[in-house]
């Protein structure tokens, strides 16, 4: 259990406090009040502050980009707290580095605005209708993409899609909201923008294409071509371990002399790789360290299949063994063996290498990040969603295995580790609370499964044809039957056992 954090007080954040806090904290060395915006972004989490929004603060520093100021926005009632959080400190945010051996801290103030939370997104519509808007992003998440699990096309039979199609001047999505500015923007010849992507999917840019396009084609056919010829979707690789903050980080931010409501850590470690595919213009943020490429489904698919994926490998088997953060899980000799063995064996022969990294060595990298004991990057933070992460993450691998006749008993374990997580208990007798959209319809699979372990795999929407595997579901089988039985560590054993005499195929 993580220790409870000792009170400090610190130098509340704003723009007239900028000057007084700590000398060892970097702070904006340019007049915010003189930054003009060009971007909104939508999905204020840690992970865009630590991220997208650091690379435009460094090239603000150097006297670059001051007028692709970022507007916050929000399109879910929730996101009222992060607003009012941020509006009460200037929207500046402190950002704190955690490597292994150092911790540093620097207040980055590209974020000028956060539009207010409305019923109908009234504010989000008409700032984006902005001619000075030319580039809207987004991080809402992997399952804010109206996909569906099983095809991938968009799933418009979504209530808040419909909602949107019959109510297109009060829409609740975000991307009901972009066609409704993009309708403005059309009538008055302000021309059209860019739509950026910075969420974990491969092909983000494609995706997001999809859902702009084709909930503007259910209602206004001739608009939705314009937005198809005319607007950019770039895809896009981000990467950088954002843990959530809490108790701990709001504290650790206060040692540092700061009252930062809303304070982000990070590792030390960042990339982004973007196709060069705007519109409207962009940023350089090349001179940032961005890379753009038009290889980026190489560089996605190396960090989707081996990260990402990765995560998914070690957060079933650690939230079962009451394991709380992800160093942690690799601190333990059987998740990191099953972490290590999956990832050499069954993860990267599918995935191609990029100019300097070969997928074994990229491995290498990832373990070292995931280690870091400095990033307390919670396992339950890692699980959440799964409904959307497996299929997303996971089950492009296990397809590629299978048609290539690979090994899949190690990723038939990691689905069998998330059936028995989604019981809901851990094997000490405590409760895993609803970490997933629709929960209540996992646990009911994951409680059929433990008697019948099929019943898991017949969840059509999320697995579809892959049940029908026999490879793959004999394994699967027989490991969520053995974990009830025996419990994960003896499974895991196994599994490393039988891989190392190679009884498993």
């Amino acid at each position: 259990m993580e220790p409870s954090p000792t009170h400090h007080t610190g130098l509340p954040l704003s723009n007239a406090s900028l000057h007084a806090l700590p000398d060892a904290v970097a702070r904006p060395n340019y007049d915010r009040a003189a930054l003009r915006p060009g971007i909104v972004h939508v999905g204020l989490g840690n992970f865009h502050r630590a991220h997208q929004a650091w690379y435009l603060h460094r090239l603000m520093q150097h006297g670059l980009a001051q007028d692709w100021a970022i507007i916050g926005a929000g399109v879910r009632p929730y996101d009222a707290d992060m607003r009012n959080r941020l509006i009460e400190q200037d929207c500046l945010t402190t950002l704190i580095e955690l490597s292994p051996d150092n911790t540093s801290a620097e207040v980055i103030g590209p974020m000028i605005d956060y539009l207010p939370i409305e019923e109908g997104n009234g504010p989000l519509i008409g700032q984006i209708a902005d001619p000075a808007i030319r580039i809207v992003s987004l991080t809402v998440t992997e399952s804010g993409y109206f996909m569906d699990q099983v095809d991938g096309g968009f799933d418009a039979s979504h209530p808040d899609i419909q909602h949107d199609v019959a109510q297109p001047d009060r829409p609740r999505t975000v991307f009901g909201a972009i066609v409704a500015a993009l309708r403005l923007r059309r009538a008055a010849g302000h021309g059209p923008l860019t739509v950026q992507s910075c969420d974990n999917l491969r092909g983000n840019g494609a995706i997001t294409r999809q859902a702009v396009v084709s909930l503007a084609r259910a209602g206004d056919p001739e608009l939705a071509a314009w937005i198809d010829a005319s607007c950019s979707f770039p895809n896009s690789m981000v990467d950088c371990i954002v843990p959530a903050t809490g108790p701990a980080e709001l504290d650790l931010v206060r040692k540092m002399g700061i009252e930062d409501a809303a304070p982000v850590t990070h590792e030390n470690y960042r990339q982004w790789v973007i196709e060069d595919d705007f519109c409207a213009g962009r940023p350089d943020w090349d001179r940032a360290g961005a890379i753009f490429t038009d290889a980026v489904h190489d560089f996605e698919t190396m960090k989707i299949r081996i990260l990402n994926a990765g995560h998914q490998v070690l957060s079933g088997a650690g939230e079962l063994l009451g394991i709380a953060t992800i160093a942690d899980c690799m601190a333990h000799p059987l998740v990191s063996a099953l972490f290590q063995k999956v990832e050499l064996e069954e993860i990267a022969p599918y995935v191609a290498a990029v100019p300097g990294m070969t997928p074994a060595a990229y491995a290498e990298l990832i373990a070292r990040r995931f280690s870091n004991p400095a990033i307390l990057d919670t396992t339950r933070r890692v699980a959440f969603d799964g409904s959307s992460r497996h299929p997303g993450f996971i089950f492009p691998i296990l397809r590629d295995a299978l048609a290539a006749g690979g090994p899949v008993a190690g990723l038939a374990l990691v689905e069998a580790l998330w059936a028995r997580m989604c019981a809901g208990t851990r094997e000490d007798g405590s409760v895993i609370e609803a970490n997933d959209p629709i929960w209540p319809r996992l646990s009911a699979a994951a409680e059929a499964a433990r008697e019948r372990p099929m019943a898991w795999l017949e969840q059509s929407a999320i697995y579809g044809d892959l049940a029908e595997n026999p490879r793959f579901s004999a394994d699967f089988c027989r490991w969520l039957d053995m974990i009830w039985n025996q419990g994960t560590a003896a499974t895991l054993e196994a599994y490393i056992r039988d891989c190392q005499t190679g009884a498993v195929q």
